[in-house]
Formats: C-alpha cells, structure tokens, sequence
C-alpha cells in the first residue's frame, strides 16, 4: 500500500479561464459565478473600484479593455448597451481574432444581428445571449441564459456558461435570443399586473395576498400552462376550436370581472384590454372559437 496521500482532484480537468467585461450588478454576479465555480476569472470595467471585491476573492482585475482581451480565448460582455461594447472593443481587431464573444448586454434583435456580422468579418466567434434572472440569482437553480448565434460556440463552452444557470440553445439566428428575452418579458409583465389586480379584488375583501398568492400559483402551473400549451398547436396550425372553453363563455367571465372590479373602485384597464380583444372576435363572428383566436386579433 502507497503512503503517499491521494490527490482525487488532480484527475479533474482544469476550469476554462474567462473575461468578463463590465462589472454592472449584472456582471459582478457573472464574474461571482465564474468563480465560485472555479473559473480564473480576468475582469475589467471602466470604474476599476467595482473589481476590488471580485479581486479579493481570486479575480484578476485588468488594467484596460486590450489587456482584458488577451487574457483568455472566451469573453463574456454585459455592459450598458451595444453601443457601449463596440467603443471598448474599439482598436483591438487583431486580438480579436481567434476568440469567443459571448454578448450578454441587453439590446434589440437587430443590435445583436449587426454585432455578429461584425464579429464575423474580424474572425471572432460570436454568441449573443439573454439572461432570464435577476443578478441574485445568476449561479442558482432557477437562473435559465438562452443563447443564439454561432452554434458550435455553446457546444464548446457549455460547462464553463452553465455556471451562470441553464444554457438554452435557440439556434444560429444571433438575434433570436433578444427577440425570446422581449417577449418573454411581456409575458412576465402581463401575469405580473394579472396577479396584482387580483391581489387588488381579493384585497378589497379583506384577503392577504399571502393568502390568495398559494392558489394563483396553483392556477398558473397547473390550468394556465396547460392552456398555453394546448393553444400553441392551435396557433401554429390557424385552428381553434372552442372545444374547451369558447370566447363567448370567456367575455362573459370577463364581465364578471369587471363588475367585480367596478364595485370595489379597481382599476379595469388590463381587464378592459382582455376584454376588448374578445370582443373584436366575436364581432367577426368568431364567438365559438377559442382563446387562440385572438393571436389574429393581437397580430393586427
């Protein structure tokens, strides 16, 4: 028997190195994760005092944009804006070439399309990104980041960027992932203010919302996405049967809500808007379809 001690760690790989470009709250919590999960991380932003408790947990902080650059093969970027991200890469071409940008800042389809037609001509291996969580939960199990763009560049830096949370794939279209983060925001808010006027009515009566919130998530995980669900079929297919529910029986609901609301001096805006595209519907004489309908109403 060997008395030399065993050393179980040495077998494992070593981590990918990483640069993380500006130190938002954002990219605090991206270069935070890189580290926990023991990434050697470089950072670098243009307030060099943002980097002082990244440094004291094992971040190499640059002393500018050209010596982050050259640190390692795969940038990650999350900064104010497109704009903001071409002026700090601003006369580094050459170093460029060769390596991996992963965008994570935020900007429009368009932006991220004209940014990987740039990256292109530099040699410069691109992947535009969006991410689905606030910054406390960058690392956690909810944190979901969709990536669209080059698509081997997931492929090669899958298990580094699963450090920040689960890597969706939406194909080689960079400006897929931003279209994905604006509407999904739209969804966020729209259930958000459905919640917040039905926390609003129940409230009116005397019920918490600490009370009432168990059951709408009930409601929301279980009936909702089942509906959602079965209406994307419906939708892509341009068929909806009202066989469960028809738009009829739902505006009749709808006006159950609104009285509810106008009796207790809610404001009926968003139930209005709700209503209003039923109504629309039903005009045309699509009263017996279903829900789905009104994607032709909303895409008008």
């Amino acid at each position: 028997m060997s008395n030399e001690p065993s050393n179980e760690s040495s077998n494992e790989p070593a981590r990918e190195s990483v640069i993380v470009l500006g130190l938002g709250a954002m990219g605090t919590a991206l270069a935070g994760a890189f580290l926990a999960a023991g990434h050697p991380t470089t950072v670098w932003n243009r307030t060099a005092a943002k980097a002082e408790p990244l440094v004291a947990r094992g971040a190499v902080a640059a002393a500018s944009p050209e010596a982050a650059v050259t640190a390692s093969q795969l940038i990650v970027a999350c900064v104010l804006d497109y704009d903001t991200l071409r002026s700090v890469l601003a006369g580094q071409e050459a170093a460029l070439a060769g390596r991996t940008l992963v965008n994570l800042t935020s900007g429009s389809p368009e932006q991220a399309r004209e940014m990987a037609e740039w990256a292109a001509g530099l040699g410069l291996a691109y992947l535009d990104g969006a991410i689905m969580i606030t910054p406390p939960g960058i690392g956690g199990p909810d944190a979901t980041v969709l990536y669209s763009g080059a698509p081997d560049v997931l492929t090669r830096h899958h298990a580094t960027l699963a450090a920040l949370g689960e890597p969706v794939e939406l194909g080689p279209d960079a400006g897929v992932a931003g279209l994905y983060d604006t509407a999904l925001l739209g969804l966020m808010w729209s259930a958000l203010s459905g919640w917040l006027h039905g926390v609003a009515l129940v409230g009116a009566d005397g019920v918490r919302a600490a009370d009432f919130t168990p059951v709408a998530n009930r409601w929301l995980s279980g009936a909702v996405t089942g509906f959602i669900s079965r209406y994307a079929a419906q939708t892509d297919a341009r068929s909806y049967p009202g066989d469960d529910a028809s738009l009829d029986i739902h505006l009749a609901a709808m006006e159950h809500l609104l009285h509810a609301s106008h009796a207790r001096g809610i404001d009926t805006t968003l139930p209005e808007v709700f209503a209003g595209h039923v109504r629309q519907a039903i005009d045309a004489g699509h009263g017996a379809d279903s829900y789905a309908r009104l994607i032709e109403v909303i895409e008008k």
